[in-house]
């Protein structure tokens, strides 16, 4: 019978021979949308919904039916009665089916495992698509699948098939046909607005906000009207999706074209949809069988390459994120070192000058101000330092030396440079050794001394009274490591468990009263703990509020066949007189006060000094015959202290040139080792500093 758009109430009858000896047979019903009951010989073997001769006792159901042929039956006398007030496309517009019992149920499970497997992978996919979203950069995209994926899922289970009203048996008829049709008009509108973002320099926007209005006016007349006549508009609405079908490919080729991330996946994705949807429009006008096996596969082929093409997006947006970020670090490593440049070069001078007038027997009052002022000088220094080794740190760029150490004397030092301090706050600052720590170890002094420095400091800073003790012993030592337990105790403020943790996170204090009360950049700490970790070692705290802190750690060394210093031998430059008598140098320095700084220490200690003020200069005023070292600035204008240095070395020149830089020695250990420099003084500099390195090369 035709397709009624009308009330329809009827009764068909139908006889059917069977063969006989035939195999047990079963018959299932098609899709009718409305209500029905049928007899077979008499008696009612299928119903849906209830029957009725008017729309007042009508109740419409749709739900998969099927039955078995009673075995001997040779006649079949067939009467199916239907009723429907409700769908414009309700009534008989397939044929029965009849099939052999075995191959009826295996075909309907298969059927049934298909739609199950199909709507969980969409389901899933749609809330992993969700998740990925809401935690991720928000990309529109991502979330239109999402929603389009968990949309469509219900397309799989709620229609053809029917396997939702097989597992929910009492579930309204009228909730049913409202979300087959709305899923049907959202998803096409879903994928539509997708595309919009997906591709948004090569799709039509008006184009994509027509399709979308459409569906959406749809939607909501599904809504808001009775079925009746929502179900009327799914022939007008086959005219948007086979322009879909089209032009969505079309999108995807001209995206293909242009090299857009991703679009080969999409292109092939598309293609994949169109077989499927041509598929579900041939079996919706009766030209084709279902194809389910086919359909599952263009599905699973669509959703695959889509998840392709979303993967490949979130990828392209990391990779693109993670080379801005490593630009960041680039340009941020780039700014650090030269605001350290810039800032180290003036300190020079301060420190220098201040240094000079310390020796010109100041008053008492100039003295303690000429302290202040190398004090503050020196704590300036030292965040820089410690800025520009957090950043190293965090980079990835921070290296260690294995060199002859003498863990006792670096303690020593430490400890010496740092009295004054203690002592004026009227602090003891106390050192104990272990006797039996005879052997130097394999180790990075500098890294050391800047951890134990960066411990004795905070622990004087915290201290208002009693002491500060250093405390270095050995842990284990077989013959060759030694394990070291070095402690830095104090009798200060101490700390609470509560901030125990929070204290060693970058620029950050126990509070932000401690952060008024003491100063400080919060990064001493962080530092230190980072430098141990990555030497496998790490930084223990046991503090009590108001009673004081211990910073210990433990580390294995690997032990040196030469036994250490036990007193402090550094020769000091103060007491040397005028050692460098008769020692001429070339000093090259573009900054003139750095140049006065240098050179009044120099011949304080009796050397004699030629300035250039570039590297060009320094070659023409060198004399191999009377000059016995070259100290070199490295960045000057005409021709820096690099190019100066490989022109000499090319030229046969072999006196040492020590470099005055205000880099730090890592940054430019390359560059020193391929043009040919003796060695490195980091400005600012330390008399002493600058002596010991004289002295080392002209000896």
């Amino acid at each position: 019978m035709e397709k009624s758009y009308r009330p329809l109430v009827m009764r068909l009858i139908l006889t059917v021979l069977l063969p006989k000896n035939a195999e047990p047979l079963r018959i299932a019903m098609p899709d009718l949308y409305s209500s029905y009951r049928l007899f077979l010989n008499g008696k009612q073997v299928a119903e849906n919904g209830i029957v009725s001769t008017n729309e007042k006792g009508f109740v419409p159901y749709w739900g998969y039916r099927a039955f078995n042929v009673p075995e001997g039956t040779d006649t079949m006398n067939l009467i199916l009665q239907i009723s429907n007030f409700v769908h414009s496309k309700g009534g008989i517009r397939k044929p029965l089916i009849i099939q052999q019992k075995d191959i009826m149920i295996l075909n309907r499970r298969q059927g049934e495992a298909v739609d199950l497997l199909l709507t969980g992978c969409l389901f899933m996919g749609g809330l992993f698509f969700l998740g990925l979203y809401l935690f991720g950069d928000r990309d529109k995209a991502i979330l239109l699948f999402s929603l389009y994926s968990i949309v469509y899922c219900y397309r799989i289970i709620g229609t053809d098939n029917y396997v939702l009203h097989t597992i929910l048996p009492d579930i309204s008829w009228y909730i049913t046909v409202r979300l087959e049709y709305i899923t049907l008009f959202m998803g096409i509108g879903l994928f539509g607005w997708y595309t919009r973002y997906l591709c948004p320099d090569d799709v039509n926007k008006w184009i994509i906000r027509v399709i979308c209005s459409v569906c959406l006016l749809f939607t909501l007349m599904s809504l808001l009207l009775p079925p009746f006549y929502f179900t009327q508009l799914i022939n007008p609405f086959l005219v948007i999706t086979i322009y879909c079908l089209f032009y969505i490919p079309y999108v995807y080729l001209i995206a293909y074209r242009k090299k857009r991330p991703g679009s080969v996946y999409a292109l092939f994705s598309s293609i994949a949809l169109m077989c499927v949807f041509a598929i579900s429009l041939f079996h919706y006008w009766g030209f084709i069988p279902q194809l389910q096996f086919l359909s599952f596969a263009g599905y699973v082929s669509f959703f695959f390459l889509q998840s392709l093409v979303l993967s490949h997006r979130v990828s392209f947006v990391l990779r693109k994120a993670r080379e801005q970020a490593e630009q960041g670090l680039i340009a941020k490593s780039e700014f650090l070192s030269t605001m350290s440049h810039e800032i180290r070069t003036p300190l020079n001078s301060v420190i220098g000058m201040s240094h000079l007038l310390l020796k010109n027997n100041p008053r008492k009052d100039q003295l303690e101000q000429l302290g202040i002022m190398i004090f503050s000088a020196n704590n300036l220094l030292g965040i820089v330092n410690d800025i520009l080794d957090y950043n190293k740190i965090e980079a990835g760029m921070i290296t260690f030396e294995q060199v002859e150490t003498d863990i006792g004397g670096i303690a020593r030092n430490v400890v010496n440079s740092l009295r004054s301090s203690a002592e004026d706050k009227d602090i003891g600052l106390k050192l104990t050794v272990d006797a039996d720590l005879k052997n130097k170890v394999l180790g990075d002094p500098i890294r050391i001394s800047q951890v134990m420095t960066n411990l004795v400091h905070n622990a004087i800073k915290f201290t208002q009274k009693g002491a500060v003790e250093v405390d270095i012993s050995i842990k284990e030592q077989t013959e060759k490591n030694i394990m070291l337990s070095i402690k830095v105790s104090d009798t200060g403020i101490g700390i609470s468990k509560a901030n125990q943790e929070l204290i060693f996170e970058r620029f950050t204090q126990a509070d932000s009263s401690t952060s008024r009360s003491f100063g400080g950049t919060g990064l001493g700490l962080s530092i230190s703990k980072r430098i141990l970790e990555l030497q496998n070692s790490t930084l223990h705290l046991i503090s009590e509020e108001g009673k004081g802190s211990t910073f210990y750690f433990n580390q294995t060394f690997e032990k040196s066949t030469k036994l250490r210093d036990q007193e402090n031998k550094q020769i000091s430059a103060q007491d040397e007189g005028k050692p460098f008598t008769g020692i001429n140098i070339l000093l090259v320095e573009d900054n003139p006060i750095n140049v006065m700084v240098a050179q009044t220490f120099l011949q304080r200690w009796g050397a004699n000094i030629d300035v250039a003020v570039n590297g060009l200069e320094a070659i023409n005023k060198l004399d191999i015959t009377r000059h016995h070292l070259i100290l070199m600035d490295l960045h000057m204008p005409v021709m820096d202290g690099y190019e100066a240095t490989r022109t000499m070395r090319a030229n046969g020149v072999t006196i040492p040139i020590v470099a005055l830089t205000a880099n730090l020695p890592k940054e430019i250990e390359e560059q020193v080792k391929q043009t040919g420099i003796n060695d490195i003084v980091v400005k600012p500099f330390l008399p002493d500093e600058l002596y010991q390195k004289v002295l080392h090369h002209i000896s």
